[in-house]
């Protein structure tokens, strides 16, 4: 199987049964290997009475001449001592490490001991006086009987059960942790697919991934991902919805406009055709405005991007809406400063928000009130601003002004209030160029719609 559970179980019980294997052989190697050393150092095998032997010859003769002799003749009893069955073979040293009996090769006497040899010996003493030394002179002497064999199987067969509960428990740990490992990555993924069967509403629990890490940050992800999406999708419905609402009205209009002239409900004279036609423009400035929308929120509408003179522009506006202004008793007026850089931006763009700022500020601002576009700099940006003396907009409606088709004061008419759509075009394209914008209102105090954009790095060079 190629889960991940299980590919980790695997991995633990490969490791955990190689770790036994390893220690149990181990153990047992070393366990075997001391045990045998223990048993045949003189220490051990002194207690048959090869050292009583040499103690009473050296006290009897005052040196080791003749020692071979009084060995062969206690032979009989050193069989009987601590290795009934096999006896190691011997070898006899003065004080100053020379052999002077070796019962393994004989060869040897009259060598001297290495001094790791000599370390490992036992002391002959007399009367206080190490005066000679004994060990095993066979190196291969194996000093396993019946009772050391059956004790060394028996640790054997204990070192390999408790091994085999060790593994048992590491792969009983392993596959607890694997599947601790697994179960959180199984929850998003769980998630993912309710989410793509179009449960918008699918999100990963946080605590069940909380205690990993790794898999807590790609759950938050997924969460902050689902967000975006069902509200890219909820506004995909809404952008539906609004789409056909805005345009059955002025079909609707056209539609009964042309039944009654069919039917001579109307005669056919130049207000009524005039009345279709402005509905047909009505619809046409619609439809314009939703594909540009759709371009510039896909960023693909085309930009020219250069140097702009922010003042200039902003007077312009202001003279186009000259003739309003005064239709409207409302008084219009420019603040720019002394030295402010200019900005980079598409100048047909720029325009195009500043129309529909203004626009949204006549619509909201009654006879008497007071417009104002003005410009300040800011770190590396042009702040403008649109400022009007209207009611202002409610505080539970500020998050939404540039929203899609959203309409704060829903008695207006869409020949006088609009689609809803300018002050959405107006965010992505200010966007677009690269800057941000905004708004700040109180009701019954007027608002400020403002943006930015990226001004000029060296003003000098904007020729």
């Amino acid at each position: 199987m190629n889960r991940l559970w299980v590919r980790l179980t695997l991995a633990f019980l490969l490791v955990t049964s190689l770790m036994a294997v390893f220690v149990a052989g181990a153990i047992m190697w070393s366990a075997g290997r001391q045990f045998r050393g223990y048993l045949a150092q003189p220490g051990v095998f002194a207690r048959g009475g090869a050292l009583d032997v040499l103690e009473a010859h050296y006290e009897a003769h005052g040196s080791w001449a003749g020692v071979a002799d009084s060995l062969r003749a206690a032979r009989p009893r050193l069989r009987r001592g601590a290795f009934p069955e096999r006896r190691p073979l011997l070898l006899v040293a003065d004080a100053q490490g020379k052999i002077v009996y070796d019962e393994a090769v004989r060869e040897r006497i009259g060598q001297t001991l290495d001094p790791f040899a000599l370390a490992s010996a036992q002391p002959v003493v007399v009367n206080d006086v190490v005066v000679g030394y004994l060990l095993a002179g066979s190196p291969d002497f194996d000093p396993l009987g019946p009772l050391e064999r059956r004790f060394l199987g028996d640790l054997q067969r204990s070192v390999i059960l408790i091994a085999l509960v060790g593994a048992g428990l590491g792969i009983a740990v392993g596959l607890f942790v694997s599947r601790s490992l697994s179960r959180p990555l199984a929850i998003v993924a769980q998630a993912a697919h309710a989410f793509a069967r179009r449960d918008w509403s699918q999100r990963v629990p946080l605590k069940e991934t909380a205690h990993i890490a790794e898999v807590a940050e790609v759950a938050q992800a997924f969460n902050h991902m689902a967000d975006s999406l069902q509200q890219a999708e909820a506004q995909r419905r809404n952008l539906m919805a609004d789409v056909a609402h805005e345009l059955r009205t002025p079909l609707t209009v056209i539609q009964g406009s042309l039944r009654a002239l069919l039917d001579g409900v109307h005669p056919l004279q130049m207000k009524e055709i005039a009345a279709v036609y402005d509905e047909t423009r009505l619809l046409s400035r619609l439809v314009e405005d939703v594909r540009e929308l759709a371009l510039a929120e896909a960023r693909q509408l085309p930009m020219t991007i250069r140097t702009v003179d922010v003042g200039a522009a902003l007077q312009a506006m202001a003279e186009r809406f000259a003739a309003a202004a005064d239709a409207h008793q409302v008084a219009l007026g420019v603040s720019v400063p002394e030295g402010l850089p200019p900005a980079q931006a598409d100048p047909d763009r720029l325009a195009q928000v500043l129309h529909n700022l203004v626009s949204n500020a006549f619509r909201h601002t009654p006879p008497g009130g007071r417009i104002t576009l003005s410009a300040e700099a800011q770190p590396a940006a042009v702040r403008m601003s649109v400022r009007d003396t209207g009611e202002g907009i409610p505080e539970e409606d500020l998050p939404r002004v540039f929203d899609r088709f959203y309409r704060g004061d829903r008695s207006r008419s869409r020949s006088t209030g609009g689609a809803g759509l300018g002050l959405a075009i107006a965010k992505s394209l200010v966007e677009n160029m690269g800057g941000q914008i905004g708004v700040e209102s109180r009701q019954g105090q007027g608002s400020v719609f403002w943006f930015t954009l990226p001004a000029l790095d060296h003003p000098e060079q904007s020729s």
